[in-house]
């Protein structure tokens, strides 16, 4: 969706959906004024009981949110006439699963042969993607906990890859365990590809603890960051309280608080496939990472092209969606980067506006770059998606979409052109030979765009990121966490305001207000100084 709104304006026609949002949703199940008549009387009652038998509208008998009309809806309209409190609707589906209002659990239990099966393909491949299967997986949410049995469990994450338990070659110890941190995907419908095997229509998760973040925030405060900032593309994040159990072991072993991501695949495009954002979910979808050679978009006949063949083996470009047609796919990717770096500069202009939503590339480049991450495509050529909204070999829109934020906000490293995440010039954030934002601000316009997001980002009157403002959520979040970090594991026992010990910046801190130390003020006056 193309738009020139600033991120404040986005902000106020958000509220004010949401208000109307809010105000609808009063008329009907919060107020009980079923048939619209603007009071609350029998005559509603009436309507509930006509709808249970099929003679009117569910959506507005259906009170307590719950999909189903039913005597308590009854009940909710006779408690509002004696004017007692009726509870707010549950929440439904993904909004349910990543509500920021809770700290959901989840629990899972593996048998112990499939645990040891998991533990042995990590000392024969680190970076195996193999899964096994996990007895159960109960996920205890707002109102109630889904169980599920059978679903598939595998090993996460690059660099960040661990044994879950022990050293190489030894087998689970039951009762005296060296448990480990880890990263992990969840995928429910691994075994059994039924509504049963998913939690709202969720079918996936990735789970993640909190490496090298001693904050507990870093990747979390920056897909909030990219959705206050109207940056649709970013994936749902938010806390859970994560427990694992080997079958015949004690009692459940305790990992503490991990995040709990919304992968990307073909179910997160379904989840924006409306005339608001892709307006599809059947087109070809990239996962771009550097794997022996960076994912530059420079080389088109030399790249690293493949499908994900559910095998361990990995590739700069990889091909997730429509890997039967896969030849297709990739001569579409290919003819991308010989325009992208072979045309010239008006055709160019006009090329990248009709194939690209310019505008939400410049808004996703502002965020990657306020928040410190030198890991993405400009600056190493690493960590990105790209969704080509059709097959279509010339006919689609493309779309570069975030992904794996931990090392941000004040993490910083010597990589590509830059060995400070804070203080680089956002304006020469990454390498020229990498070429599609190098391009973009090429062009005046852009260019203007692009800083002028960059500087709402910052603007103590747009609520995102400026210092006061990100200190206050991320108070927030560890006000919601802290008393449940402390784990079985012994690992990452408690918050404290640091960057990863490898960082080349150890003095960066988030809560800290000194202007010579705060990474958000620090950023703020980079962003202020670019021209």
């Amino acid at each position: 969706m193309a738009t020139n709104l600033t991120f404040r304006e986005m902000k106020k026609i958000l509220l004010l959906v949401i208000l109307m949002a809010t105000a609808m949703a009063s008329q009907a199940k919060v107020s009980g004024d079923v048939d619209g008549n603007g009071s609350v009387d029998v005559a509603d009652v009436n309507a509930v009981i006509n709808a249970m038998l099929g003679k009117g509208s569910v959506t507005e008998a259906d009170i307590d949110g719950n999909g189903v009309v039913d005597i308590t809806d009854i009940n909710q309209v006779v408690n509002i006439m004696l004017g007692k409190v009726v509870p707010e609707p549950v929440l439904t589906g993904y909004d349910y699963v990543w509500n920021p209002e809770t700290l959901p659990e989840i629990h899972i239990t593996v048998g112990v042969d499939e645990w040891n099966r998991l533990l042995q393909l990590y000392d024969q491949n680190s970076g195996t993607k193999q899964y096994v299967m996990a007895d159960r997986f109960d996920f205890v949410g707002q109102a109630d906990t889904t169980s599920i049995a059978d679903i598939g469990l595998r090993l996460k994450g690059n660099t960040s890859r661990r044994r879950p338990e022990g050293s190489s070659g030894q087998m689970h110890q039951a009762g005296n365990t060296d448990w480990h941190h880890f990263h992990m995907g969840i995928n429910l419908r691994k075994y059994y590809k039924d509504e049963e095997h998913t939690v709202q229509g969720v079918r996936k998760f990735v789970l993640k603890w909190f490496k090298d973040d001693p904050m507990y925030v870093r990747e979390l405060f920056c897909y909030n960051l990219f959705a206050q900032a109207g940056v649709w593309t970013a994936p749902r994040s938010h806390y859970c309280r994560l427990w694992l159990k080997v079958a015949g072991d004690p009692a459940e072993t305790y990992y503490g608080v991990y995040e709990m991501n919304e992968p990307i695949d073909e179910n997160y495009l379904k989840q924006r496939d409306d005339s608001l954002h892709f307006g599809t979910h059947q087109g070809n979808l990239w996962k771009c990472k550097y794997v022996g050679r960076p994912a530059t978009l420079a080389d088109p006949y030399n790249g690293d092209y493949w499908y994900d063949d559910d095998s361990d083996d990995n590739h700069t470009y990889t091909l997730q969606t429509n890997t039967k047609r896969f030849d297709d796919a990739r001569a579409q990717l290919i003819d991308f980067q010989l325009k992208l770096n072979g045309k010239g500069r008006e055709s160019f202009y006009t090329w990248i506006n009709q194939v690209c939503d310019v505008d939400l590339l410049l808004r996703t480049y502002a965020v990657s770059v306020a928040v410190g991450m030198w890991d993405d495509y400009w600056n190493n050529a690493n960590n990105y998606y790209l969704y080509f909204t059709t097959e279509d070999l010339y006919d689609y829109k493309v779309y570069l979409l975030p992904y794996d934020y931990d090392n941000t906000l004040g993490t910083s490293s010597q990589c590509g052109v830059q060995s400070d995440a804070g203080r680089q010039d956002p304006l020469h954030w990454g390498q020229d030979g990498n070429p599609l934002i190098r391009r973009l601000l090429e062009y005046d316009d852009f260019k203007a765009k692009y800083l002028s997001y960059l500087r709402e980002l910052v603007d103590p009157e747009s609520d995102l990121m400026h210092y006061l403002d990100a200190k206050q959520r991320i108070e927030a979040w560890h006000e919601m966490i802290a008393p449940h970090v402390s784990n079985d594991t012994g690992e990452d026992m408690e918050i404290q305001d640091l960057p990863a010990w490898w960082g080349n910046h150890s003095e960066y801190r988030l809560l800290d207000p000194n202007p010579d130390v705060n990474f958000f003020r620090i950023k703020a006056a980079a962003i202020a100084n670019s021209r």
